[in-house]
């Protein structure tokens, strides 16, 4: 069936949209320049891009969910759930008045190919699951939105990029943090050597959640690692957004103190990253730990976020350069990165959270526990 969105598409010049749709962060620097012009318009509802939450967690419900209010382009229509006749899928397709016939299960999930409601899918499933849900969603002719870390290795997040990419569709990974005015600033004032060269960074994100039963710490096949393969990849996002250039060395240790918890995974994971220019950044991520900041130390100043990397409907960072506070409109982040997208599919305009952007960090995550086995120094 012909659906909305292949009407808009068929406006758009082929050409165009077939080169930029295999575009990603290699073809786009993460400019906050980019993002220039993504709330000057508002569709009308029924123009809107249609959205399925794939996967019911407290982050789809609480955080995503709640984002599509905020949204000038896109809006919810369908959810994907493994049991869609719980009260919980029940409750939450009343609240958001979703149509029967747009509520799958894991199992029906292909069917979707045959309705023109849903134009993308946002997954928000364990870390093991991404691929077979993104690779199953392109095939069906669905754009997709992933949550980070995009997958648990390298070559399974080569398989989304390919399914993606086959099938004509673009995908985006959730870094929500890209699209917020206070992490592009921390781009600019670096990229732009403010306060001269950038020389150090330091960057943690933790919590303590070393006794929780969620598959995050429980199950390594879903969750791939511990802290490195959930919080730790926004220490890794930080570091390359705000230095613009990727880094050629990694040094790391993982440590564990509660023995009996977190089967097979690390507890708290400490790596150095070093950059082309001799900068070097120092990150940390636990389960055991509460932290949450970024700081960055140039030549003739420092800026950084704290708090920085936590998810919050209306934006947490709170920003500071030298002595003085940083002071913007507060964004909700998921609405923001939600309509960059729209914005990528209906213009044929490159992504910026690109699948090859998920892709360099988990090649980046290999190292580090490469480098924390070996206790060597890993060259990229």
């Amino acid at each position: 069936m012909r659906s909305k969105l292949d009407n808009v598409l068929a406006k758009t010049p082929r050409r165009r949209f077939l080169k930029t749709s295999a575009l990603g962060l290699s073809a786009v620097a993460i400019s906050p320049s980019i993002l220039a012009g993504i709330h000057e318009t508002k569709l009308p509802d029924e123009e809107k891009l249609g959205v399925a939450l794939v996967g019911l967690s407290w982050y789809g419900t609480d955080f995503i969910a709640t984002a599509f209010e905020h949204s000038k382009y896109c809006k919810l229509t369908g959810f994907v759930t493994g049991k869609p006749d719980a009260d919980k899928a029940k409750d939450f397709q009343k609240k958001y008045d979703i149509k029967d016939k747009n509520i799958y299960s894991y199992d029906s999930f292909d069917e979707m190919a045959d309705n023109p409601d849903i134009d993308m899918v946002y997954i928000v499933l364990p870390n093991g699951l991404h691929a077979d849900f993104t690779i199953r969603a392109a095939k069906a002719g669905k754009h997709v939105i992933c949550e980070k870390p995009m997958e648990v290795s390298v070559e399974r997040g080569q398989s989304m990029i390919d399914a993606c990419k086959n099938a004509g569709r673009l995908l985006q990974i959730g870094y929500r943090c890209q699209f917020d005015p206070y992490h592009r600033e921390i781009m600019r004032l670096s990229r732009e050597k403010v306060f001269g060269e950038v020389k150090l960074i330091q960057t943690s994100f933790s919590f303590f959640g070393v006794n929780s039963d969620n598959w995050r710490f429980t199950n390594k096949e879903l969750s791939g690692g511990g802290p490195m393969m959930d919080i730790g990849v926004y220490c890794i996002q930080g570091a390359r957004y705000t230095m613009g250039v990727e880094p050629v060395a990694i040094t790391a240790r993982t440590y564990k103190t509660y023995m009996d918890k977190l089967p097979d995974m690390e507890e708290t994971a400490v790596w150095e990253m070093e950059f082309p220019n001799g900068a070097i950044v120092s990150c940390v991520s636990s389960y055991v730990g509460r932290d949450d900041y970024i700081h960055v130390s140039a030549e003739k100043g420092s800026f950084g976020l704290r708090p920085c990397y936590n998810a919050d409907p209306q934006g947490l960072p709170e920003g500071y350069f030298n002595d003085q506070k940083m002071n913007f409109p507060r964004q909700n982040q998921q609405a923001v990165q939600l309509d960059a997208f729209a914005r990528n599919i209906l213009d044929g305009t490159p992504v910026i959270a690109s699948g090859e952007d998920g892709l360099q960090d988990l090649r980046i995550i290999e190292a580090i526990y490469k480098a924390a086995k070996t206790g060597e120094r890993i060259e990229l």
